[in-house]
């Protein structure tokens, strides 16, 4: 038996309404191929791809369309056999206007990935093993879409003692991870192996919260006998799926501010992350789809899919019954996710949900004055002081709130959650954050 049932936490976060009864026992479905799909050559943290391909070339599904433009980038795949329809700006989720591959559905396709034989990862070197993770376009598939293969290219005098799988899905509403690890777990511990088994970790580690039961069986009945991974139980809380919270909550060890977890010799993926790699590693087949949940208020069918990458967001939620009280549709979660301008956007590799709210189900809370309560400084999993923040980034302070380590804030928005004044903490830190960025971009 490798279930740990502990329920362990970390200190301060807060306990939001989960809101998961909608999908938590909706099997995943596949959603039906679009006409059109647009892939943004710039769909993760880092530098963007390279066009790979001309305007009107024939491409298969699973074909090189995007080549990385860096290390710290990543391949990027056809989703579709088709056509390349057009290569320049569309609109990205974020609202900016970026450099994209459009491509053409073939109605007469019948979409079927061409079958590759399995990549001898054992054989493989260590450097070898991260230029097929950057080959198979793998991203960190709990929101971030940070390049996984980068978090393999250990830095001299570091190595993975420990490698943590994210499977606490702690925002509210989505259980697209959930229904990965009950429906994949065979792949998901898999991939685990195959990560653990090359970078040398002594353990393997995955954690998910105790409101997952099934997952967490799945899971356990998945691990073969006598290796080092373990199923370790959460409480639920948020941000529980935070690095650094879910690094404190399961090995009580404090990343230090202005660190990474490798800085304490762990390397941290998401479960789905896992389940694309064992997917390339056996199959052959590059992440080019994943999993999502649809649901919220605003939705007449909430369902968790199985959606190309590139798919139109607008043919997501006229599948599912976008009803039309709708108001505001958020890719991803509720506490971090980014509300949309427009549905004629595409899913992206990170993409964990898409959720839609009616006026009742919005809030509409009037921001009065600070009143000096604390309660986002007990909300703050990271120990800052988030009314501060707010307060020097409305002033444009941005020295002082660097010194203040803003740097270490995930904005997971648990403090603009608890703050009973309705002051927009989050909001505020994340715009403070961007223009410090654009700061040093200019004066570099």
């Amino acid at each position: 038996m490798s279930l740990q049932v502990m329920g362990k936490t970390f200190r301060h976060g807060v306990h939001p309404e989960e809101h998961k009864e909608q999908t938590e026992q909706l099997p995943i479905q596949r959603m039906p191929f679009a006409d059109r799909f647009v892939l943004p050559l710039s769909q993760h943290l880092g530098a963007p791809c390279k066009p790979a391909v001309n305007v009107g070339q024939r491409v298969q599904r699973g074909q090189v369309v995007g080549e990385p433009g860096g290390f710290v980038s990543m391949t990027l795949h056809s989703p579709v056999t088709g056509r390349v329809a057009a290569i320049g700006p569309r609109r990205h989720p974020n609202g900016s206007l970026v450099p994209c591959i459009e491509i053409e559905a073939d109605p007469y396709s019948t979409q079927e990935i061409a079958t590759s034989p399995a990549v001898d990862w054992e054989s493989l070197s260590l450097d070898d093993f991260i230029l097929h993770v950057q080959k198979a376009g793998l991203v960190g598939m709990g929101g971030a879409a940070f390049p996984t293969h980068v978090k393999y290219k250990l830095p001299e005098g570091r190595r993975c003692q420990r490698l943590l799988i994210n499977g606490c899905e702690c925002e509210p509403y989505l259980t697209c991870d959930h229904r990965v690890m009950v429906e994949y777990a065979q792949a998901v511990v898999r991939g685990t192996q195959i990560v653990a088994t090359k970078l040398g970790a002594d353990s393997a580690t995955i954690g998910v919260e105790l409101n997952k039961p099934d997952a967490m069986l799945a899971l356990d009945a998945a691990i073969p006998a006598g290796t080092n991974i373990r199923v370790a139980s959460l409480k639920v809380k948020y941000p529980q799926g935070a690095e650094k919270m879910l690094i404190k909550a399961l090995f009580g060890e404090e990343v230090p501010a202005g660190k990474l977890p490798l800085d304490l010799n762990i390397v941290v993926n998401n479960v789905g992350t896992m389940l694309s790699l064992a997917d390339y590693f056996d199959h052959g087949k590059p992440l080019i789809e994943r999993v999502l949940t649809v649901a919220g208020p605003g939705i007449d069918r909430p369902a968790n899919l199985m959606v190309p990458v590139g798919t139109p967001v607008r043919d997501v939620m006229r599948h599912c019954g976008l009803n039309e009280e709708t108001r505001q549709v958020v890719m991803g979660g509720p506490m971090m996710g980014q509300p949309l301008a427009s549905l004629d956007v595409p899913v992206l590799k990170g993409t964990s949900g898409l959720l839609a709210f009616t006026d009742e189900s919005i809030s509409h809370a009037e921001e009065y004055a600070c009143v000096r309560c604390g309660q986002c400084l007990e909300a703050c999993g990271n120990f800052l002081n988030p009314s501060r923040m707010a307060r020097l980034a409305r002033a444009g302070r941005w020295e002082e709130m660097e010194n203040a380590h803003v740097a270490d804030c995930v904005e997971c928005g648990a403090c603009t959650y608890t703050c009973p004044s309705g002051v927009p903490i989050v909001h505020l830190i994340r715009a403070a954050k961007a223009a410090i960025r654009q700061g040093k971009a200019k004066a570099s």
